[in-house]
């Protein structure tokens, strides 16, 4: 994972980061693996705050772009839609009992 920009909005509390990702002879990464580069990729940040967004890859391209926003709290990370927060909850869920997605 690349990251394009990096912009902090101290309104809700949060980094939004731009990202783009080469993923030649492998498979589209999937929502938990963008997540834990995303969060690696932001020093200090909590996995469990980390939210994905806008993902597109590119047809018959190894190319994944996307949002990636980084909360620095559980106030702030309140902000995303419902359905955004269960996505994502899958995820850390399914991490825990071993499976992936």
């Amino acid at each position: 994972m690349q990251i394009i920009e990096r912009k902090e909005n101290p309104l809700l509390g949060r980094v939004e980061l731009t990202f783009e990702w080469n993923h030649v002879n492998l498979p589209t990464p999937t929502l938990s693996e963008m997540v834990n580069a995303a969060a690696k990729a932001e020093p200090g940040a909590n996995r469990e705050l980390v939210f994905v967004k806008n993902v597109n890859t590119r047809y018959g391209r190894p190319f994944t772009t996307g949002i990636a926003l980084v909360y620095d709290s559980v106030e702030t990370a309140s902000f995303e839609p419902k359905f955004v927060q269960d996505r994502h909850q899958k995820t850390r869920a399914s991490k825990e009992t071993g499976g992936d997605e």
